[in-house]
């Protein structure tokens, strides 16, 4: 397992540095500047766009909102506490400079994302209508790229495994309700444990990993509508009572906010390292703010493109708002509790425990209750996940695929329960990649019409 662990984060690495960088920040920048400026100068558009009731008349199976939150219950999920937590470890709080500039980019980016998803909607074999970066250049781009979409397909069919949130929740359990020693010895993790010859810690890991793949069973067999039903439910809660941990750290460290913010900056652009330190950061950074927001990878197009919002430019001003919310507030608060309280000086790769340290130095059980927010964030990625990879599966292998897809779904997250953290993190960056090659290469050369529209748009707009 070591070895292939080795060769998984050396090839993940090679993609997901400086290619991986140019190519979203780079690109979000190129898209940014192209487009006016438009995640700055529409933002308050988007938000006015999002309580518009007349938004969900289509076709499609759910509304923009739902959209949106089924969108930000994958993004705000596992990443925007153990991503940021990892970035810390490896770049330090320089990296969470980058990330911010990631996230202003990212809206622009899935800005661009929502109006093609929308402008190039496709159908599946059963003629549900069905977005997705596959669809935008089979219809955008034309025929001849179809090896392309196929490409993005088979890539988001792995990406959009439960990789690190399966991990992640299971070593968040670990850590928070066992001893240092590990899990102790019972009677039902000795059976288990002895009957497959593994130790009680592995047998943990299984058991628990099932456990999980009950509760998502529950969910996304019910299909989108469901998904997004307890998306729209979930994404508010667990935010919410998120932001009201968070706030309790900063208001009893108030005095450490100003040097913990100071760092930030300061570190961001230390060259005191070196140049080659310098871009490190930024690099990590700009990869960790990928695997949090999803901007430019391709996930948006699939959620939104199930949206019953008809008109491109109204879906991508909605579609914008998600890394405002995740890389921007969420990770933000996340860096900020654990630079307050916690210890990024570790040994190793590692993510929640790092989070939880903080917390539970922080707010008395607050281990606990970072326990209950971590849950739901995971599950919450979890049912937006296998809807992007059925519907990949779905396009590849016909609709009736998408339900086996589901039982594979569900079943690879025992085997990722168990995995070496480090090997989970390089194979989810590798896939990720490999999706914001296609998404990315799509988008830029169709952002053209996103320009057209949106001059049209707003054209339109100022005469009423």
């Amino acid at each position: 397992m070591e070895q292939i662990t080795h060769y998984i984060t050396r090839i993940a690495d090679t993609l997901g540095g400086y290619p991986l960088f140019f190519l979203l920040i780079g690109g979000g920048l190129y898209l940014f500047l192209s487009s006016g400026m438009v995640s700055l100068r529409r933002l308050p558009h988007a938000v006015r766009e999002l309580r518009r009731k007349g938004s969900a008349d289509g076709s499609g199976q759910i509304s923009s909102a739902q959209a949106l939150a089924s969108t930000i219950g994958a993004t705000v999920g596992l990443g925007s506490i153990a991503g940021v937590a990892i970035a810390l470890v490896l770049g330090g709080p320089g990296a969470i400079f980058w990330m911010w500039v990631s996230a202003m980019l990212g809206m622009c980016t899935k800005y661009h994302e929502g109006v093609l998803t929308t402008m190039f909607k496709g159908r599946d074999d059963h003629g549900v209508p069905q977005g997705g970066t596959m669809h935008i250049i089979e219809r955008g781009l034309g025929p001849r790229w179809t090896p392309l979409a196929k490409f993005f397909a088979i890539a988001g069919m792995f990406g959009t495994l439960c990789i690190m949130n399966a991990n992640q929740l299971t070593e968040a359990c670990m850590s928070t309700f066992t001893t240092p020693e590990g899990v102790a010895s019972s009677g039902v993790l000795s059976t288990v444990g002895g009957a497959l010859g593994l130790g009680n810690d592995q047998a943990f890991k299984l058991l628990f990993g099932c456990a999980v793949c009950v509760v998502v069973a529950l969910v996304i067999f019910g299909g989108i509508r469901r998904i997004a039903t307890v998306a729209s439910v979930l994404v508010p809660f667990m935010v919410g009572l998120y932001f009201v941990m968070v706030l309790y750290i900063i208001l009893t460290n108030i005095h450490g906010v100003p040097a913990v913010v100071g760092r930030i900056f300061r570190e961001a652009f230390s060259l005191r390292a070196g140049f080659g330190a310098f871009i490190g950061i930024a690099i990590i950074g700009a990869r960790r703010a990928a695997l949090v927001n999803d901007a430019g990878i391709g996930t948006a197009t699939l959620m939104h493109g199930a949206s019953r919002n008809e008109n491109p430019v109204r879906e991508g001003l909605i579609a914008m708002l998600g890394p405002s919310i995740d890389s921007g507030l969420v990770c933000t608060l996340t860096a900020i509790a654990i630079l307050l309280c916690g210890n990024i000086d570790v040994d190793g790769v590692q993510g929640l425990q790092v989070a939880v340290g903080a917390f539970s130095n922080a707010i008395p059980g607050g281990e606990y209750l970072l326990m209950l927010v971590v849950a739901c964030f995971a599950l919450s990625s979890m049912f937006s996940y296998s809807f992007y990879g059925s519907t990949c599966a779905s396009y590849l292998f016909g609709s009736r695929a998408a339900v086996w897809y589901r039982l594979v779904f569900i079943l690879s997250m025992v085997l990722f329960a168990m995995i070496p953290l480090e090997a989970a993190v390089g194979v989810c960056d590798l896939f990720y990649a490999l999706m914001a090659f296609a998404t990315m290469t799509t988008v830029i050369i169709l952002s053209g019409h996103v320009r057209r529209a949106t001059r049209a748009y707003f054209a339109k707009e100022s005469e009423k």
